[in-house]
C-alpha cells in the first residue's frame, strides 16, 4: 500500500495557504483561550463573593435515572442539601435561564460524564469535581459499587476538611 505523492506545486500551495492563514488563526486562537480563562475567573469570583459567604460551596447535578436516583437521594444529597445548589437534569427545561447555578453548571460540566456530579468550590482555589457517572456505569455493567462508594468516601473527606 503506497501513498501517492502530491505534486510539488500542490504542496507549495498548501504551505503558502498555511503561511497566510497562520497569522490570522493564531491571534484568534489566543483570543478565544484568553476569553475562556477570563470567563472562568469571573465565575470563580462570583462564586467566592456570592455563594461561599452564604455557606453554599457545592453544586450537585443528578437526574431521575433509575440507575443512580435512589443512591444519590439517599447517600449524596443528605450530605450536601444545606450547602449546595441542586440541579435535577431531568427537570432542565424548567431551570431558570439566568441563574448563576445554571450558568456555572454549563460552564463547568465538561463534555461528558457530568450526570451525576458534585462540584465543590473552595476559597481562592479551583473547584473539585466528583463525577459519579463512570462508577455507576461499572455498577450497572458489572455489579461493582466500589467506584461509587470510593468516590462518596472521597467526597466525605473533602467535606470534613472544610
Amino acid at each position: 500500500m503506497s501513498r501517492e505523492k502530491k505534486p510539488t506545486r500542490r504542496r507549495i500551495a498548501e504551505l503558502v495557504g498555511i503561511g497566510v492563514l497562520l497569522p490570522i488563526i493564531l491571534p484568534l486562537l489566543f483570543l478565544a483561550v484568553t476569553l475562556h480563562w477570563v470567563h472562568r475567573f469571573i465565575l470563580y469570583l462570583l462564586i467566592w463573593i456570592f455563594w461561599l459567604p452564604k455557606g453554599k460551596d457545592a453544586l450537585v447535578i443528578y437526574s431521575e435515572s433509575p440507575i443512580w436516583h435512589d443512591y444519590m437521594t439517599r447517600e449524596i444529597l443528605p450530605l450536601l442539601e444545606r450547602r449546595a445548589f441542586i440541579l435535577n437534569w431531568s427537570e432542565r427545561r424548567r431551570w431558570p435561564k439566568w441563574s448563576l447555578a445554571t450558568h456555572v453548571f454549563r460552564s463547568f460540566k465538561g463534555g461528558k460524564e457530568f450526570n451525576p456530579m458534585v462540584v465543590l468550590f473552595r476559597p481562592l482555589r479551583g473547584a473539585k469535581f466528583f463525577r459519579f457517572w463512570l462508577g455507576f456505569r461499572q455498577w450497572k455493567e458489572h455489579g461493582e459499587m466500589e467506584s461509587v462508594d470510593s468516590l462518596r468516601d472521597e467526597l466525605c473527606l473533602h467535606l470534613e476538611q472544610k
